[in-house]
């Protein structure tokens, strides 16, 4: 290749600054994310594992306001109609929020998003604290419909943000605060649902309305940082903000190196405009990376996670753990997927994604295995049902190792910044759709399969693995770009290949 080409045209893509690049975040932007997450995906994970505890007592003040209203029980039918539209509701909030989180983040940028969001968190508990003196259950489905809107939004525009503030060297890390603090919302959800706390029955329409606690942190702090620098200077053209921000979030050292980055990829971008999803899926261009996403954020869902936690109750009890104590076992695998999403959150920059990712699904799926067995054989011999309660453990650890983190940086990394929001509405969307669809169809794959349905998700796992080991590339420590062009040379090889040595003279000459 002649020495002039690689002087100009492809040098932003394959020359990098020599310079050292940070290994830890400064406490700016350490701040800076903890604000962004902890009234972002913390509220997520909050929501889904809050709701569990006061399930008899949500029934009873439904079954107490019927009685009052009709002056009849209400039927066991009815009841379960309703709790699970109570709970159930908060999915299709979650879908709408991912529709329409793209679309605001480019209006209203990343954080004037994360901040606005919250008046759905705040309008969510106002609901569900006045539901019971009011006498009103449907202020439950509306408000937990409202925590869904939140939590969609949330977790398609906070990742955009964590990506987009984090230096390149340490974006894996610092994208991994999503998991982190998911986890972290789902282990406080479980902890608070705990007797000792909140947990009693006269206590629960305070629980449900403890969701407005991340959302009045996240408003006092959040506004002391800035938005996001690329979007800044990428989507709004403004550079002294965009210089601006990254001297709080990186320092003056950084400065230089993190805007030659950005102004890459700014250059790269001269005359296209934020795209719409229907236009991504148009976008030949990036299909392998829009299949990626697609195919990760399904499995994230249908890797057996949820199977295991309803499995879990089962296995303890039959490992001889009182019924009264289960609840404390359950704040059990919450650590332990938290602990697990901090480990990922320090092995990421350093083992990349790929490996964390191609070797969490291979061990689910190993554990898949040996899941189906124990429990085939759990009244054989005393020692299955610990086997049982041991497998529960590693695959948790295993999904928070790799895909239950890595997942959302991917999406964040696969993307330039014109495609990146349409691609977390897409990868939103199907996220929540799946979870919509395990939720309907999870009980009755259970129900006909028993134990097997395990076999169901090793298929999945497995295929998952394959697919990342065989067609997804390394993106750690490499600029959007790097790996946008990465995926352009798969391309063009898959091109070649199939065209045949006629079609790849043809390119040469022209």
């Amino acid at each position: 290749m002649p020495k002039e080409y690689l002087d100009h045209e492809y040098q932003p893509l394959l020359v990098k600054s020599i310079k050292d690049r940070p290994k830890f975040p400064n406490k700016s932007l350490l701040l800076a994310a903890c604000a962004a997450c902890i009234g972002g995906t913390f509220q997520y994970g909050y929501n889904i594992s809050v709701i569990n505890a006061p399930t008899a007592y949500v029934q009873n003040f439904i079954n107490q306001t019927w009685k009052e209203r009709y002056q009849t029980d209400i039927s066991h039918d009815g009841l379960t109609l309703l709790w699970s539209t109570i709970v159930s509701v908060f999915t299709l909030g979650g879908f709408i929020g991912a529709s329409i989180g793209g679309t605001l983040s480019v209006k209203l940028g990343r954080k004037g998003t994360l901040l606005t969001n919250n008046v759905f968190a705040l309008t969510a508990a106002l609901l569900m604290g006045l539901s019971y003196p009011a006498g009103f259950f449907e202020l439950l489905i509306i408000g937990r419909f409202f925590s869904g809107i939140h939590a969609g939004i949330a977790i398609c525009v906070q990742p955009l943000y964590l990506g987009e503030i984090a230096p390149t060297s340490l974006r894996g890390g610092m994208g991994m605060g999503t998991s982190i603090f998911i986890t972290g919302g789902i282990l406080t959800g479980q902890v608070m649902g705990l007797k000792e706390f909140l947990g009693k029955e006269e206590y629960w329409p305070i629980l449900l309305s403890t969701t407005c606690i991340p959302a009045i942190l996240q408003l006092l702090i959040l506004p002391w940082f800035p938005e996001s620098p690329r979007y800044l200077l990428i989507d709004k053209g403004d550079d002294e903000g965009c210089k601006k921000a990254l001297k709080q979030l990186h320092g003056s050292s950084a400065l230089e190196d993190e805007l030659e980055d950005i102004m890459k990829e700014k250059n790269n971008l001269v005359g296209f405009q934020a795209k719409k999803p229907w236009e991504l899926f148009a976008d030949r261009s990036v299909r392998w990376q829009l299949l990626t996403i697609v195919l990760l954020n399904a499995a994230q869902q249908l890797n057996g996670i949820n199977a295991i936690y309803f499995y879990a109750d089962y296995v303890f009890r039959q490992s001889g753990i009182p019924g009264e104590k289960i609840p404390y076992v359950t704040v059990g695998t919450g650590a332990c997927e938290c602990l697990t999403a901090l480990t990922c959150g320090m092995l990421i920059d350093r083992l990349g994604r790929k490996v964390l990712i191609t070797g969490g699904y291979t061990l689910m799926s190993i554990c898949c295995i040996l899941f189906t067995l124990t429990l085939t054989f759990q009244d054989t011999s005393p020692v299955f049902p610990y086997l049982s309660m041991a497998c529960v453990f590693a695959f948790i650890l295993s999904f928070g190792l790799g895909p239950g983190g890595v997942t959302n940086i991917l999406t964040t990394e696969l993307f330039i910044q014109t495609s990146r929001p349409a691609a977390y509405m897409i990868a939103g969307s199907v996220n929540w759709l799946s979870f919509f669809f395990v939720g309907l169809v999870f009980p009755f794959i259970v129900l006909g399969l028993q134990q097997y349905c395990f076999l169901v998700f090793l298929g999945v796992c497995s295929s998952v693995a394959t697919y990342i080991f065989l067609v997804v590339p390394e993106t750690k420590g490499k600029t959007f770009l790097e790996i946008q062009n990465d995926f352009q040379s798969a391309n063009k090889r898959n091109a070649c290949n199939s065209d045949g040595v006629g079609m790849t003279l043809l390119s040469t000459s022209l």
